[in-house]
């Protein structure tokens, strides 16, 4: 049996990196830096695989200037695409509250952009999942509740699966896991593409 390999999650997601753990996985974490608004691309779903790429490249340079080791780094990056925008977190509580007004009772489509580079060979894999969200109608004091506990401003669209909007959410067409923050059954496709088996990397129970 060989050495088993080092996962760095370029991520400071507490979502991502509880979905990797739950997988039986434990990435060390190690925050790209990245400037997210200095990145634009054509479409929602080119723009998180763009992103997700940016983290993931800039990490990777990092370790591999460290000379660190045998690392797989993964990048991700999520937004929720309405009416053909990209929508990443609000700004603020008002933007929050304008998101939310416009997306009840509508459906929209979680990208999220994920990237698997090897700092061994610098080869590198990624691909971006797609999720249709379907939301609920939550009046405008449900809206206001929600906003008032701060969650809606650490995550894309303004909403998240697993927290306190979850009432809100009337259904998904796809993976759960994407709307979260990464798409295990992509991960381990793209770990697959670098010749890299998603059950090597299970850590000891």
């Amino acid at each position: 049996m060989t050495d088993q390999r080092a996962l760095v999650l370029a991520s400071a997601s507490p979502a991502r990196l509880g979905l990797l753990r739950q997988a039986g996985l434990d990435p060390r974490v190690v925050v790209s830096g990245v400037d997210e608004d200095a990145i634009s691309a054509a479409t929602p779903a080119e723009l998180a695989l763009v992103l997700a790429e940016a983290k993931a490249k800039a990490v990777a340079a990092e370790l591999t200037a460290e000379l660190t080791g045998d690392e797989l780094v993964i990048g991700c990056d999520s937004v929720l695409e309405l009416d053909g925008l990209a929508l990443g977190k609000p700004a603020d509580a008002a933007d929050a509250l304008a998101r939310w007004q416009s997306m009840r009772g509508r459906s929209g489509v979680l990208r999220t952009g994920h990237c698997v580079i090897d700092t061994v060979t610098g080869k590198q894999a990624s691909a971006t999942a797609s999720t249709t969200v379907r939301f609920g109608t939550p009046d405008d004091a449900e809206i206001a509740a929600y906003i008032a506990t701060g969650e809606p401003l650490h995550v894309a669209g303004a909403f998240t699966l697993d927290g306190r909007s979850a009432p809100f959410i009337e259904g998904i067409d796809g993976d759960p896991g994407n709307v979260i923050g990464l798409s295990l059954p992509l991960l381990r496709t793209l770990l697959a593409d670098l010749g890299v088996r998603i059950t090597d990397l299970w850590t000891a129970e």
